[in-house]
């Protein structure tokens, strides 16, 4: 089975639009930086579908962030993703997280707050409460009031072998104002009877057989989905630079090194008294200041 790709699909006669996105190594990845409680691995692993499912219907290059955030145990859950469906996403949370429960039971009062980011143009932001017991039915909300456009999402996490899984869909009805709802039902019924099973560990293809194979369905190339963090050992030299000279090497001389840490990918970056002493002579803040 192909890992990590997302597909596209219409059907012929019919206004609406399909997607299918699944996801193995770019979930484990994520939820591997920490040691996750599992209901956080699940929402982790809904959010990043959902992200990929979201990114894949809006025509636009550039970032989209989708987080919830609230006063529940977990206090946060964020997935950022691009236009070349490169992901990436962490979750904070504090105490028990309870081991069962829906979205409103880890995340409290919260919300669901989506940002895009174009190249160019306009930033973008749309926040939305948190209705329904799920996060797909809070997208779907979003999709209602905000695009006008009837949408459907399934959202799947679980596990095929001791492996992690993540895999969803979406329908929607396209924009051309020619989509009817009873087109749309009938397909939104037959969607309904995916079962995790086939997502998991089927080929696109065969899945979509399975479940329309009395429709006849328009699938696209695939669109590879990866795990990328951008995190470096020159960024966070960077970052550092921009700290008072005196704090960091207050730091260095109580720890031995000052360390950062990064939350997507779990990776630390340490740099002793002499990298820091390279880093700020190297600077050009440093090399500016220097008269010749």
């Amino acid at each position: 089975m192909t890992n990590d790709s997302l597909y596209r699909y219409l059907f012929d006669g019919v206004s609406v639009r399909g997607e299918l996105v699944q996801l193995n190594e770019t979930y484990q990845q994520i939820i591997s930086s920490k040691e996750y409680p599992a209901p956080v691995q699940t929402l982790l692993g809904e959010l990043l579908v959902a992200t990929s499912l979201l990114t894949a219907t809006l025509k636009f290059e550039g970032s989209i962030t989708v987080q919830l955030q609230g006063d529940g145990p977990v206090k946060l859950a964020v997935i950022n993703g691009d236009h070349d469906q490169k992901l990436r996403g962490v979750a904070r949370w504090d105490g028990d997280v309870p081991a069962t429960g829906n979205i409103h039971d880890l995340i409290g009062k919260g919300h669901l707050v989506i940002t895009i980011t174009p190249n160019k143009g306009e930033r973008y932001q749309g926040v939305v409460g948190l209705e329904g017991d799920s996060l797909a039915h809070c997208l779907e909300g979003y999709f209602e009031s905000s695009e006008q456009l009837k949408t459907r999402i399934w959202l799947r996490t679980g596990e095929v072998e001791g492996q992690p899984k993540a895999a969803g869909m979406l329908l929607q009805v396209l924009p051309d104002g020619q989509g009817s709802d009873e087109d749309f039902e009938h397909l939104e019924q037959l969607t309904e009877t995916v079962k995790n099973e086939e997502l998991f560990t089927l080929e696109a293809q065969d899945v979509l057989y399975r479940l329309y194979h009395q429709e006849t369905v328009q699938l696209f190339e695939p669109q590879e989905v990866a795990f990328h963090c951008g995190c470096s050992r020159e960024r966070s030299a960077s970052a550092i630079c921009s700290i008072e000279r005196s704090e960091v090497d207050r730091i260095v001389a109580e720890e031995g090194k000052v360390s950062l840490h990064c939350d997507y990918c779990g990776t630390s970056y340490d740099f002793d008294s002499i990298d820091v002493a390279a880093l700020f002579e190297n600077s050009p803040e440093s090399n500016s200041n220097q008269v010749h």
